[in-house]
């Protein structure tokens, strides 16, 4: 495998992994509808929603990593954030196998769950959530992800395609900790306290890449903590008292949401949490 297509380059999430791709050695196209100032490598201005311009625009490419899309069921009307991210999953994997790429990393969330976005709010089955948990979505941007998960497990069956969909709970950046209402936990329960450090987002996509044989499957990429002060015993009485299935005893500020088959499959650990900025703040306090 020699050059790697990724959609969404420009993003938040896509421009760190082209560099880190660039640093092991891929050669990279950006296939985005605009071009990043930051990014020296071949850069091509496409519609995922035309097949035409997604066939010609992955033509050389071995395989591709999928973050293109409309990221919340905010700024646009419904249909068209559906649209967008549906057909533009199903084009580009669809190019993919009409040009022979057998391999396709794919961004999905944990939104498809159904409890980050949900008008009506609602407690999980059990925790802590795993990749078996019901997806129930209540809204458009979480149903597209979990229609694109069922086009790459098609893609799989049709032609043997691994594709993997990679569900991230919300991306941080580590100059973004210190702005995070840690201390208020009532703010992050709808996401369960579910983050993940932008490095392991970013390591996760590329052990997914590197992965053989997998197939089509769906993996939570998650912190191994939460996205609070509280501890999780703490959290889950006070904001789920009424989730009763507890499949584990947790501690600490062990995540809710599980990674273990991320884990397992991908080879990946996450490295990263928001505790490292207060460890530092604390440390150069010391040597001041």
């Amino acid at each position: 495998m020699k050059t790697v297509a990724v959609t969404g380059g420009s993003g938040k999430l896509g421009t760190r992994v082209v560099k880190e791709l660039q640093k092991e050695g891929y050669e990279v196209v950006v296939l985005d509808q605009q071009r990043s100032p930051e990014l020296r490598c071949r850069q091509i201005k496409v519609d995922l929603n035309d097949f035409g311009q997604v066939v010609s625009a992955l033509h050389g490419a071995d395989a591709v990593i999928h973050l293109a899309a409309i990221p919340a069921p905010l700024g646009h009307p419904y249909p068209v954030i559906f649209a967008n991210n549906v057909m533009s999953t199903y084009h580009l994997l669809e190019a993919a196998s009409v040009l022979g790429i057998r391999k396709a990393v794919l961004g999905s969330s944990e939104s498809s769950y159904g409890f980050a976005w949900a008008p009506s709010r609602f407690s999980p089955d059990y925790l802590p959530v795993d990749e078996d948990h019901p997806q129930q979505p209540q809204e458009c941007y979480g149903l597209s992800k979990i229609v694109g998960e069922e086009i790459a497990a098609m893609f799989d069956r049709r032609c043997g395609m691994q594709a993997i969909s990679l569900r991230f709970s919300m991306i941080t950046a580590p100059e973004e900790y210190e702005r995070l209402p840690i201390g208020e936990p009532e703010r992050f329960k709808h996401i369960m306290w579910s983050y993940v450090d932008i490095r392991d987002a970013v390591s996760a996509c590329l052990a997914a890449l590197r992965v053989e044989d997998r197939g089509a499957i769906s993996l939570n990429v998650t912190s191994d903590d939460t996205l609070s002060d509280w501890e999780t015993p703490k959290l889950i009485a006070t904001f789920y008292p009424d989730v009763q299935d507890l499949r584990r005893l947790f501690r600490g500020n062990e995540a809710i949401v599980s990674n273990r088959l991320a884990k397992e499959v991908l080879g990946w650990q996450p490295l990263h949490s928001w505790k490292e900025t207060g460890t530092a703040r604390a440390e150069e306090h010391l040597q001041s």
